[in-house]
């Protein structure tokens, strides 16, 4: 039985709202690339004799490349609940001592202890 102020429940509840606000924000970063390459369409793609190519491409590439980094943060949510549901969560994957309450505060997907990460 947990209770409600069980530690693991409360980190249960912390790792999925911070899923949530990351999987809303990896459709926005979608719905803003989908519409830069609409607005890219018909163009000629020559962004370098292009006025406004060169910042087109970097809009692009920043939102990709924001995107990237939103669904690695959503892997790494995944890896933490997973770990949670099979009793791993908080275990170093490296050393299997605990991983300490302040360095899951700090990181919630942290998978290794202060140590093991140096």
């Amino acid at each position: 039985m947990h209770l409600p102020d069980d530690p693991l429940a409360a980190a249960g509840r912390a790792l999925r709202d911070q899923r949530a606000g990351l999987l809303a924000q990896a459709a926005a970063l979608r719905a803003d690339l989908a519409g830069i390459a609409a607005a890219t369409a018909g163009a000629d793609g020559d962004d370098e004799h292009d006025p406004e190519g060169a910042t087109i491409a970097f809009e692009r590439a920043q939102t990709a490349s924001l995107l990237e980094r939103t669904e690695a943060r959503l892997a790494a949510l995944d890896g933490a609940l997973a770990r949670l549901a099979a009793g791993r969560y908080g275990d170093c994957a490296r050393c299997g001592r605990p991983v300490g309450a302040e360095r899951l505060a700090a990181r919630p997907d942290a998978t290794t202890c202060v140590g093991c990460a140096r």
